[in-house]
């Protein structure tokens, strides 16, 4: 018989793999300085994480229908641990690249397990529901990384950032070895060719990878361009990091227009169109603004728009799939993963943080429309 896991404890393991990666946000100006290389080269840790994060992705959901999901996770936790310890001690800028890439790795079963086990034990609108208020979490994460990574980092540098990620890491590995469940009823037989073969002639499935990508590089391209466009104009890691403070109240808007646009029966369309309004209109502000400290005010739009759209995309995105959720789960997330890898990858190379808004927000505005033909 199914055991349902803690919404909680599902909570936290999809905010997890999101705090880990902005408390390391405000770091990258240490890491510049320590390993003597430039914000750009510091900042394509950011692309690197995202690339092999997709690599985990599938590794792990694929793991999670052959082995269990609670086996799984564990393992994640696990390596993920190791390497934020070896990131920690090395004096090695490439080490620290490859450490990046490992924990990424590791920390992507914290996504793609979560999903899949909430896929396991919840049905049509209760995922739903489920899904928004996990997307709550998710937009809450990254406030909590930079407002810690920014004291960290004032603290310590980049070595602090690790040793907390090492020590939240154990921590959650002891907590889910004492009370995660299994959810897996029974074991499929895994048909990955087949599998992606339909995957990849689903329309819809390409439309919902876009979408999670480019919200994702929306808000993303904060934390890797934010800490030196703040540095340019006078301020220190620590004030970037207080800057989440402000994307918070974004967070809290956007998830309660979520909520109550869901209570009105608005359909997952208009949900979309409203989502990509807001993250055209918070670009816009954005680029106009990227001269002053007031740039993080229109930011607070973007944050609304990945609140709305991202519960609404993922909680959509496999009805289709629900026999073989760990593996389908898993081959979209290494769609999105590589799109948000790239996109960061080209977001480092451009080094301006409303041309790339701006793009993400005209493409995402298009995707969202299509959806409407098919």
């Amino acid at each position: 018989m199914n055991t349902k896991p803690s919404l909680w404890l599902m909570v936290v393991m999809l905010m997890f793999p999101q705090i880990v990666e902005t408390i390391y946000s405000p770091a990258l100006g240490s890491i510049a300085q320590s390993f003597a290389v430039s914000y750009a080269q510091a900042a394509q840790t950011l692309s690197i994480y995202f690339s092999a994060f997709a690599v985990g992705v599938v590794v792990w959901g694929v793991l999670a229908d052959k082995w269990g999901r609670r086996p799984t996770m564990l393992l994640g936790l696990l390596i993920y641990g190791a390497a934020a310890l070896v990131a920690m001690q090395t004096e090695d800028f490439t080490t620290v690249m490859l450490a990046r890439a490992l924990s990424a790795f590791g920390i992507a079963v914290g996504s793609v397990v979560t999903q899949t086990m909430l896929r396991d034990v919840f049905r049509g609108e209760e995922l739903g529901k489920v899904f928004s208020l996990m997307g709550m979490g998710i937009s809450i994460s990254p406030v909590v990384g930079m407002l810690l990574g920014g004291q960290l980092s004032q603290a310590g540098g980049y070595q602090y950032v690790f040793l907390t990620l090492f020590v939240m890491a154990l921590g959650l590995f002891v907590y889910n070895l004492v009370k995660l469940p299994e959810t897996q009823q029974q074991k499929q037989p895994l048909q990955l060719a087949g599998l992606s073969v339909r995957m990849m002639k689903d329309a819809k499935i390409w439309q919902s990878a876009l979408l999670v990508a480019l919200y994702n590089i929306a808000l993303f391209s904060y934390y890797q361009l934010g800490a030196f466009r703040f540095a340019e104009l006078g301020f220190n890691a620590e004030q970037f990091g207080y800057s989440g403070v402000i994307l918070g109240v974004g967070t809290l808007m956007g998830s309660y227009l979520n909520k109550a646009l869901l209570s009105k029966g608005l359909s997952q369309w208009l949900l979309l169109c409203v989502s990509a309004v807001l993250l055209t209109l918070g670009a816009v502000g954005v680029y106009a603004l990227l001269g002053s400290i007031w740039f993080v005010a229109p930011m607070m739009l973007v944050v609304m728009s990945f609140g709305i759209a991202i519960p609404n995309v993922l909680s959509a995105a496999l009805t289709e799939y629900k026999q073989q959720a760990g593996s389908a789960g898993a081959l979209l997330g290494l769609m999105y993963y590589l799109m948000i890898g790239a996109g960061l990858g080209l977001a480092g190379a451009i080094q301006n943080l409303g041309a790339v808004l701006l793009a993400c927000g005209a493409v995402a505005m298009v995707v969202t429309l299509s959806t409407k033909i098919l």
